[in-house]
């Protein structure tokens, strides 16, 4: 294992990564969290402050992206070979979902900032990296669009799914759970569907319509 003193500042920034959300619940998303993540690993604040950029939504993009890194360790091809599709996108969101919910105050304070108006086009950029992840170590190789459909409309889901997350109180987050393999079904009837109307000249899809009735139908 390498000794922090010895890090690169790439590697540094994976290894505080995770400590910025344990201490964003009570510092925030701020250089109070920085300084914090920096004793937890042993690490120089000053050198921590260098290699973290002070903003809150970099600091959340930070976090995000160790998420993703680490789905990408934790299911590798031979893993998931075996699995559907279906069963393939519900173990990587709950995967995802285990992995937040020690730190969900640091997720509720990240989803405030992330909702301010600002931040709205940095916030959707965020919600598209992940859903590209799951989606490429799901195994999907699509290169039309496709590959745009299934991104946006997973991006959705699990925006939706989250908001649900964050106000769960029910035992081993079921009813977030329910919730999930509810929207599922939704992408599984949609592929389904639009197999069946594939070469269709005349058939007229919305995108954004479709991926609003799965955010905001009823759970």
């Amino acid at each position: 294992m390498i000794a922090v003193s010895d890090m690169t500042l790439d590697e540094l920034r994976a290894a505080l990564a995770p400590q910025l959300a344990a201490n964003a619940a009570f510092d925030g998303w701020s250089a109070g969290a920085i300084d914090s993540a920096a004793d937890a690993i042993g690490a120089d604040r000053d050198v921590a402050r260098l290699a973290v950029p002070g903003d809150p939504v970099a600091m959340i993009d930070l976090w995000f992206a160790d998420i993703d890194r680490r789905m990408v360790q934790a299911f590798p091809a031979d893993r998931i070979a075996a699995m559907k599709i279906r069963a393939r996108i519900t173990a990587l969101v709950e995967f995802r979902l285990d992995l937040l919910a020690p730190d969900r105050e640091a997720l509720r304070r990240a989803a405030a900032i992330l909702a301010m108006p600002l931040n709205t086009p940095r916030a959707a950029r965020l919600g598209w990296r992940s859903a590209d992840a799951m989606w490429r170590v799901a195994g999907d190789s699509a290169t039309d669009y496709n590959h745009y459909t299934k991104r946006a409309m997973l991006a959705g889901i699990y925006a939706a799914t989250i908001a649900v997350f964050l106000n769960d109180e029910s035992d081993g987050e079921g009813d977030t759970r329910a919730f999930l393999a509810r929207r599922i079904d939704n992408i599984m009837q949609f592929e389904k569907a639009k197999a069946r109307l594939a070469g269709r000249k005349d058939h007229r899809f919305s995108l954004s319509r479709f991926v609003g009735r799965l955010r905001y139908h009823a759970r």
